[in-house]
């Protein structure tokens, strides 16, 4: 974690987050991630950006009505992009969200 990432967290400074949900047609496949669904998140850090989407897309009526989604669940990833800093990925695993590189999404 960066000095700039600490101070973020002790300040409680919130930065936008643009997430793209990205799932495979059928829960459980290792190949085929498709974008169902793209927001804005407000949140600390990537990790606190994460558990918010996972908190919004497991509750029956947090579902927009727009959303292609299924509830968020183990080996989904989240895209975080952003812009000039880069694209980050995060894959639900039993343990929790974890950094994942972008040749996991295939």
């Amino acid at each position: 974690m960066n000095v700039w990432t600490n101070l973020k967290k002790q300040l409680n400074i919130i930065t936008e987050y643009d997430v793209t949900i990205m799932q495979t047609e059928e829960k459980g496949e290792r190949r085929g991630y498709k974008p169902v669904h793209r927001l804005t998140v407000k949140a600390l850090d990537h990790q606190d950006a994460a558990v918010k989407v996972f908190q919004q897309f497991n509750i029956a009526d947090n579902l927009p009505k727009e959303c292609n989604a299924r509830f968020i669940s183990t080996g989904d990833i989240l895209l975080i992009d952003e812009g000039t800093k880069g694209k980050y990925y995060y894959k639900l695993w039993t343990d929790g969200w974890q950094r994942v590189n972008r040749i996991h999404v295939r």
